[in-house]
């Protein structure tokens, strides 16, 4: 399965709760998703409003052939700084979350080593008008070998679908 296959896969999953962008896209990316929550808390009644929050994911997918340290690195300043813009900290901010998913089917070992180590967070007033958290997955579609920072593992059973079909593309062949 290619890296181009694979991100049609793994989008027809965000269609859903998201809205998925693939067209006009600014590169380095192939397709984006944004989803925005809000939830009020009231009272009793609807005019006893006890609280409400926002809460934003901004996902940045890339499809590459073979994915190296420095491009690693580019996608990951550029999906950070792309994300972080979009950001709006405001008293009824909870958080706005960045993702960045990379289908690659060859990865370099050095490319994975920097992925798992990626650490990024913002808090806005002390956490009082939100936080912004990054999550970073990686997938070689030739293997299947998933690479994920430590904020990235609750992507994990997302790809479960696309390892699933690389292993039977694999086994037919």
């Amino acid at each position: 399965m290619t890296s181009k296959e694979a991100l049609q896969t793994l989008l027809k999953s965000y269609y859903r709760y998201y809205n998925v962008k693939e067209e006009g896209v600014e590169p380095p990316f192939d397709a984006e998703a944004e989803f925005l929550a809000q939830d009020v808390q009231y009272f009793l009644v609807k005019s006893a409003k006890l609280g409400e929050s926002d809460s934003h994911e901004y996902i940045y997918f890339a499809a590459v052939d073979h994915l190296t340290l420095a491009q690693a690195q580019m996608l990951d300043e550029t999906a950070w700084s792309r994300g972080m813009a979009r950001v709006e900290p405001k008293p009824n901010h909870r958080n706005s979350d960045v993702h960045l998913v990379i289908l690659a089917e060859k990865m370099d070992d050095d490319a994975a080593a920097f992925l798992k180590k990626l650490r990024r967070y913002e808090s806005y007033h002390h956490t009082f008008w939100g936080w912004s958290h990054y999550r970073v997955i990686a997938l070689e579609t030739s293997t299947g070998k998933l690479t994920c920072n430590r904020m990235g593992q609750i992507l994990t059973k997302l790809f479960g679908n696309i390892k699933s079909a690389i292993k039977k593309e694999s086994n037919e062949k």
